[in-house]
């Protein structure tokens, strides 16, 4: 089955479907099956998650696909994650998608030359005894550097915190044959104050990286954009804010933008202290074209 098929047209993107120790394991597990149930296509990991860590998804769903979004460069060996993918069984093997990235200076003490690390790690994907192939891999890319690298050595993009606008740069960049899948945080909420103060609580930590505010200076922000956890206008821009009519004409644009597959993000109020949002995901799946 072709990559853009396997995602589905919706997946969920969550960093509490990070499983770091035994005592999430069972509400995790549980959590990934209902969301197989309700027909999201892919299930993508938050927080630099490894192979190891996607496995336990997929032992505990039958059909979804899971993928690592996004897999640092800095964190994990290219050698250490080719023998991981090797070591699931063939049938988690083919659910499985490798997304990767270079992360950020502030948060990878080893960051340098990001371009040129990624295309070394590619290649250690590659020569590995068993090589995670580039159809099963995706980079985290926003630049034309890396947006042309995921179209060369991997099967396309899942670029994080962008627009519609970005959407459509992308797509021309990568060409018709590429997988395009970015994300999208939704905050459900009716209450355009409220909603957006959620946005800005989140937003903020990733205000202060410069990869993110660079990507959002080329695509016509300002530095005032940035302040106080973001304007108006950038929060609009980077969230889908409201009811169900607001959220899916959001996703429409991304998806007429030419994405793909879009990995959908529920935000709530104190999002990193916040347990799994499964209401949140109940409600999404009324809304979105899961189907499509």
């Amino acid at each position: 089955m072709a990559l853009d098929t396997a995602l589905g047209t919706i997946g969920i993107w969550s960093g509490a479907l990070r499983v770091d120790g035994p005592e999430r394991l069972g509400e995790v597990g549980e959590a990934a099956r209902e969301l197989e149930e309700l027909g999201y296509g892919t299930l993508w990991i938050g927080g630099s998650p490894g192979v190891h860590q996607a496995a336990h998804l997929l032992e505990a769903t039958e059909r979804v696909t899971v993928g690592t979004s996004i897999l640092s460069i800095w964190t994990y060996e290219a050698a250490d994650v080719a023998a991981q993918y090797a070591a699931l069984a063939p049938a988690l093997r083919e659910r499985f998608v490798l997304g990767l990235g270079v992360s950020h200076g502030k948060l990878a003490e080893r960051y340098a030359r990001p371009y040129s690390a990624m295309k070394t790690y590619l290649d250690g994907l590659d020569g590995a005894p068993v090589p995670l192939p580039a159809s099963q891999r995706l980079l985290a890319a926003l630049g034309p550097k890396m947006l042309e690298l995921a179209r060369d050595r991997a099967a396309g993009a899942v670029p994080y915190l962008v627009t519609p606008e970005h959407t459509a740069q992308a797509r021309e960049r990568l060409g018709a044959g590429a997988v395009l899948a970015p994300e999208l945080k939704i905050v459900l909420d009716t209450d355009p104050a409220r909603a957006r103060a959620t946005a800005r609580e989140f937003l903020s930590l990733y205000l202060a990286l410069p990869n993110y505010t660079n990507n959002l200076l080329r695509l016509g922000f300002e530095e005032t954009d940035f302040a106080d956890g973001g304007s108006d206008r950038l929060v609009d821009a980077l969230f889908a804010l409201g009811d169900g009519d607001a959220v899916r004409k959001r996703v429409d644009e991304f998806l007429a933008a030419g994405a793909d597959h879009l990995a959908v993000q529920a935000v709530v109020p104190d999002q990193r202290n916040a347990p799994l949002p499964r209401a949140q995901w109940r409600e999404l799946a009324d809304i979105l074209p899961l189907k499509g």
